[in-house]
């Protein structure tokens, strides 16, 4: 083989792993990620949005394990979720009271169904850089008819899809986007990100402390019905 001929195929195999090098995907399969929220109320609620100011989320992911935080001024609230088994519960603190709701394979899916199955329209032209990442935008179209703005990391993949079903149809981790509740939107901003293991103990279902109910009990509450009573 030629010299010129041995440098042309070098050259192309350089070529070849610097694209690699570029496109790689971490995979996370364990780490913490915050996120910063910044609520941004209408007219009609200002209070309740100054009252989330400086509220916070955070996601811990291990193997099919996840959990995450909703840290605010008004009270905290936990999802936590096993998808192997498919067991979840939400755990809520406010005005000095504590709920446990518990949820089956099933009652996930509802609980998310509004954010299941979103189509993302990709636009890799438009880029930001957040928390050191670059990241790329997509406009997400929900099932409702509605959409919202999202910038990931094409660089960054969650192993476990299932622990926010938004973003299981992403190809990256979600860095920044809005959701609409109720009145209001918030925004989200990841603001860090740590592959530190994380304690298994972080993932365990209270035994006791708190008021226990079923999802489909809470559903009943919201809605103003009467909870069952045991005869």
């Amino acid at each position: 083989m030629g010299t010129m001929k041995k440098i042309r195929i070098i050259g192309v195999m350089i070529s070849l792993l610097a694209g690699y090098a570029v496109t790689a995907q971490k995979t996370i399969s364990e780490g913490t990620i915050v996120y910063d929220m910044a609520i941004q109320s209408g007219n009609t609620a200002p209070q309740k949005g100054d009252a989330l100011d400086g509220a916070s989320t955070t996601v811990y992911l291990k193997g099919s394990s996840s959990r995450t935080d909703m840290i605010s001024p008004l009270g905290n609230e936990a999802n936590i979720h096993d998808a192997k088994s498919g067991k979840a519960v939400i755990l809520k603190e406010f005005s000095g009271q504590k709920l446990m709701i518990t949820l089956t394979r099933e009652d996930w899916k509802t609980k998310n169904k509004l954010y299941n199955n979103i189509k993302f329209d990709l636009k890799d032209d438009e880029t930001k850089t957040i928390a050191g990442f670059i990241c790329k935008k997509a406009i997400a179209e929900m099932t409702d008819g509605r959409s919202f703005i999202v910038y990931y990391a094409p660089e960054l993949a969650v192993a476990n899809k299932e622990y926010d079903p938004t973003f299981s149809n992403l190809p990256g981790l979600a860095m920044e986007y809005e959701i609409e509740s109720g009145k209001m939107k918030i925004k989200y901003t990841l603001s860090k990100i740590s592959f530190d293991p994380v304690l298994v103990s972080k993932f365990d279902f209270p035994k006791s402390g708190y008021r226990v109910m079923t999802y489909e009990e809470s559903q009943q509450l919201k809605k103003g019905k009467p909870e069952k009573k045991d005869n």
